[in-house]
């Protein structure tokens, strides 16, 4: 069975933010990586969160955030449901992490990914037999 890895909505952000061009490189080279491997697995939260980040915070346009979200689609893609709903309160509490980080755990749990690429967990952290991977400091 092939590797997979969760991305979490920050090293998509990063992927449009010039403000950080080196995490912007990296992170581009991720999603390319996963896609061309067919290992990459996103949620509906990721979406959602990534479209409300890039038109709010780094200000996109709107109609080209939408674009890339159907690029996006090319991974696959979990759909937030209230089984996932409770395994993230589970995981939250068990794991004293916000409920949002807890989900995107239960979203890559449910896709039986090895790993979350993600900035907002603690690198080389196992939650739930997933390793948190920090690509930035790699």
């Amino acid at each position: 069975m092939k590797e997979k890895y969760f991305v979490d909505t920050n090293i998509l952000v990063y992927s449009l933010d010039n403000n950080f061009p080196k995490k912007k490189i990296q992170s581009r080279e991720i999603i390319l990586k996963l896609l061309t491997e067919n290992s990459g697995v996103l949620s509906t939260q990721v979406f959602q969160e990534f479209y409300f980040a890039s038109v709010q915070k780094l200000h996109s346009d709107s109609n080209s955030i939408k674009s890339l979200l159907r690029y996006f689609e090319k991974f696959e893609v979990i759909q937030i449901n209230m089984t996932l709903i409770y395994e993230a309160i589970d995981c939250s509490l068990s794991n004293t992490i916000s409920f949002w980080d807890a989900l995107i755990v239960a979203a890559a749990s449910s896709a039986n990914c090895s790993k979350i690429y993600s900035e907002d967990l603690n690198s080389g952290q196992m939650i739930n037999g997933i390793e948190i991977v920090n690509p930035f400091t790699m």
